[in-house]
């Protein structure tokens, strides 16, 4: 029989393609060969003249990418992308954004709003008012609603097979499997070495040891990749995620306000969404593929070389054994999922209270409220910290009976398998029988010693091997609590991605039917009104005003049926009391809040030649002095419109803020602008940003409570200037003398809720003249107020002290000379009881 070659296959196949080589150059004649090393100096010629314009181009865009950074601006691509500078060291790097199409959107609504059946996501009419998407009910863990949560996710990060993260994981994969292969050869090298130290052969156990060492550095360089190419996957997979959420969540649509204010699938915000737990769940799924994938591999090349050496009999015990060792942990196993998702919920609620103190630290400073404020996070942080606590001491026994199988369980049963070809020969594997009918072939020629060093060589080499596959296992075991985790990653990013579609494609009302039946009034499941945008002006046709709740439920109504219409010029004061629904027009036109009933006709453009919407509280954007003022257009968008720094210039002037460009250092000026302007500044910048949009029309929600009214009369007079229709919303009387007509709100107790009248109309002065007349009537009973108060203060004085050394306990006590009233009602109450 032959004897199997121990060669190594690879030096095999360099040694052929080597010698193939220098004898097809040999072959070759002198004139292709000095041909062939023309054509390479005229190529290396081209590429250093190629590579000095590349040098050239690159310090083009270097300096390029500077000046953009510096002025917070990019450039847009002709395909709707969007490219950026950020720094990098000393120099920039380049960013490609590209947009998620609509259809995107589309395709993927159903993974998210509409999931199989067979899965049992949002099902059951015990969650009737989630419908589409998770439901909190729903339970993370190993389970076919993780695999179709977990297979959604993954049509984002790999959106198709050409793509960086498809060359990524078959890099990584590629390493995986050079790193199986460099654990074979170290454990034939580990027995080799063994072999040559114990036969005492010197020059044998030198060269073994340099080819340790030489295996040894691919080996590290090897590790060092894999982590690398790891890290690169989660990277690529968190950028994937983060870019379509963000298209999704910030866009026309005004998700990111309905998602908190309307929807609230997702608590209190979704930034521990996107930033905590899409980051765990990018970081579980990369390290997935290496945890789950080089075991996978390890084990079947493992258990290969073991069924060679060890025979079928091995085979079976390990295959036993593994079957046993997961189905045991996966009994024993807690529910790692649930327990993720309610610590990441925990987690996003601690962390929205520091938020919301941090939003609102002057409010509670001026009343004192920081005591109040610690016993709210004290709570929580008790709640999150007792929930820890009880998932480490749920880790404590997990790991406990892990480690003891894993380790030691494990090792004992290696030893065994191990020593099969010694104690039971005949059970032995191809190699062992090969090796024998060698030595049986060459008869006494073999002596005992090597013999000995034969089976110490098997046995270091099938103990290397067991000790890779007990490694390779028992990540496999470990990787049931990753994949539990990682099931409770998945739920939480999921939970976000449906919400958010569900807010997008308002998919409330065949959801609230499918599941109940029953909607409540003036709940999200229950809107009917219509927008039009087109209109030239604003125009509500018997809308309510309805302030609306969180879904499922219904919202209150503040007026029962609303109807105006503005154009062009017919400048507007809506007023009232607090409370009454001012803002609410504001944010049933703009599209924050919905049209419940019937219709609201308004322009089609936010912006210039659109509407305007100027909010109570100003807002102040992160980035440059340019950046405020042209707010929400971006540096791009101003070049694309043909607007210069000049007419900014202009615009300052006219808002009276001209001072501001000289104090702040010029417009590419980075500062915290929230904390250097004023209150009056902060208005006055809201009113910059109208005159450099110049829309047809603008709502004004106290747009000018901090500032002067010489002031305040300039700023309306320069909206008017520029055509610019003016619907405020106020409190001030002050501000009737710029409007055409009144819309008055809350006028509940005369029969209706609100009326309409023209400023400087007979109607409008006598509603005036009613008001004054209301007024001196009522001044008329301020001498019969005075007399009753007088009365009242002489019913107070009769107060009879008793001496304290009078009384029986040492104590004064005070009596009160009953009121008349309480007299009277006396007095009635027992002629009551006679007449009965």
């Amino acid at each position: 029989m032959p004897v199997q070659s121990k060669e190594d296959p690879l030096m095999v196949l360099y040694n052929y393609y080597t010698t193939l080589f220098r004898s097809q150059i040999k072959r070759t004649p002198r004139s292709v060969r000095l041909a062939a090393t023309a054509a390479l100096v005229i190529s290396i010629l081209s590429s250093s003249y190629g590579g000095y314009k590349w040098w050239q181009e690159r310090s083009k865009e270097k300096a390029q990418g500077q000046r953009l950074v510096r002025r917070n601006s990019g450039l847009r691509g002709k395909g709707g992308e969007r490219i950026i500078y950020v720094p990098k060291g000393n120099t920039t790097s380049k960013v490609i954004i590209h947009p998620t199409r609509p259809t995107t959107f589309d395709a993927h609504r159903r993974l998210f709003l509409t999931p199989p059946r067979v899965t049992r996501i949002g099902s059951g009419a015990s969650t009737p008012a989630y419908g589409h998407g998770p439901p909190p009910q729903t339970k993370p863990g190993l389970n076919l609603a993780f695999l179709h949560q977990f297979l959604s996710l993954l049509n984002i990060m790999i959106p198709r097979f050409r793509s960086k993260e498809t060359a990524l994981l078959l890099s990584h994969g590629v390493f995986l499997v050079l790193r199986t292969y460099l654990s074979l050869v170290v454990a034939r090298l580990d027995g080799a070495i063994v072999r040559d130290l114990v036969a005492g052969q010197g020059k044998s156990f030198m060269l073994g040891i340099l080819r340790w060492l030489s295996v040894g550095t691919l080996a590290s360089y090897t590790n060092a990749m894999i982590k690398f190419l790891q890290s690169k996957i989660s990277i690529a997979f968190r950028t994937r995620l983060t870019r379509y959420i963000h298209d999704l969540y910030l866009n026309s649509n005004l998700n990111y306000y309905k998602l908190t204010n309307l929807d609230g699938g997702v608590g209190q915000g979704a930034d521990q969404f996107i930033t905590q737990d899409l980051t765990l769940f990018c970081t579980s799924a990369a390290s997935l593929y290496s945890s789950l994938g080089k075991p996978l591999v390890d084990i079947f090349v493992f258990n290969y070389q073991l069924y060679r050496s060890l025979g079928p009999l091995a085979l079976t015990g390990l295959l036993s054994n593994y079957f046993a060792t997961a189905t045991l942990l996966r009994r024993l196993s807690p529910p790692f999922g649930k327990l993720k998702a309610v610590e990441g919920k925990k987690e996003g609620d601690f962390r929205g209270l520091h938020a919301r103190l941090i939003a609102n630290a002057e409010e509670i400073a001026f009343y004192g409220g920081a005591d109040v404020e610690k016993v709210y996070l004290n709570r929580s942080f008790r709640e999150l910290r007792s929930w820890m606590e009880g998932i480490y001491n749920v880790k404590v026994r997990y790991n406990m009976l892990e480690d003891f199988i894993l380790k030691y369980s494990w090792s004992a049963f290696g030893y065994i398998i191990t020593s099969i070809p010694v104690y039971l020969p005949a059970w032995a594997g191809l190699n062992y029988l090969l090796e024998s009918s060698v030595s049986a072939a060459a008869g006494t020629n073999i002596s005992e010693s090597s013999r000995e060093r034969s089976h110490m060589k098997d046995f270091i080499t099938n103990k290397r091997l067991m000790l890779s596959l007990a490694d390779a296992g028992g990540r496999m075991m470990y990787s049931i609590k990753d994949l539990s985790e990682l099931a409770g990653y998945t739920s939480r990013v999921y939970q976000l991605i449906s919400t958010l579609h569900r807010v997008h494609a308002n998919a409330y009302g065949q959801t609230h039917r499918r599941h109940s039946g029953r909607i409540e009034l003036y709940s999200m499941a229950d809107v009917q009104g219509t927008v039009y945008a087109g209109f030239d002006g604003v125009r509500l046709e018997d809308v309510p005003i309805v302030a609306p709740a969180l879904y499922p439920y219904g919202g209150d109504e503040l007026i029962e049926s609303l109807s105006f219409v503005v154009h062009s010029g017919e400048h507007l004061l809506i007023s009232g009391s607090n409370g009454v629904g001012k803002s609410a027009i504001a944010r049933i036109v703009a599209g924050l809040w919905p049209v419940f009933r019937g219709l609201v006709s308004r322009p089609r453009n936010t912006g210039q030649d659109g509407i305007m919407f100027i909010p109570q509280r100003p807002y102040l954007s992160v980035g440059t002095l340019r950046d405020q003022v042209i707010y929400p257009h971006t540096e791009i968008d101003m070049r694309e419109h043909e607007r210069r720094d000049s007419e900014l210039e202009r615009i300052l002037e006219e808002a009276k803020l001209g001072h501001l460009l000289a104090r702040e250092g010029g417009w590419d000026t980075r500062k915290e602008w929230k904390d250097v302007l004023s209150g009056g500044e902060k208005q006055r910048m809201a009113f910059a940003r109208l005159f450099y949009h110049e829309p047809r029309y603008a709502f004004l929600d106290e747009g000018t409570s901090a500032v002067s009214s010489d002031v305040e009369g300039l700023l309306y007079e320069r909206c008017k200037d520029r055509g610019i229709t003016l619907l405020t919303l106020s409190t001030r009387a002050s501000l009737r003398k710029y409007h055409k007509s009144n819309l008055i709100l809350g006028l509940g107790d005369e029969g209706y809720d609100w009326e309409l009248v023209k400023i400087g109309t007979d109607a409008e002065k006598f509603s005036l003249d009613k008001e004054i007349n209301e007024l001196r009537e009522k001044l008329a009973m301020v001498p019969e107020w005075e007399k009753r108060k007088k009365a009242i203060d002489e019913e107070l004085s009769h107060v009879q002290v008793m001496d304290e050394e009078g009384s029986g306990s040492g104590s004064g006590s005070v009596e009160l000379e009953k009121p008349d009233y309480a007299v009277r009602e006396e007095e009635e109450g027992q002629q009551g009881q006679g007449q009965e």
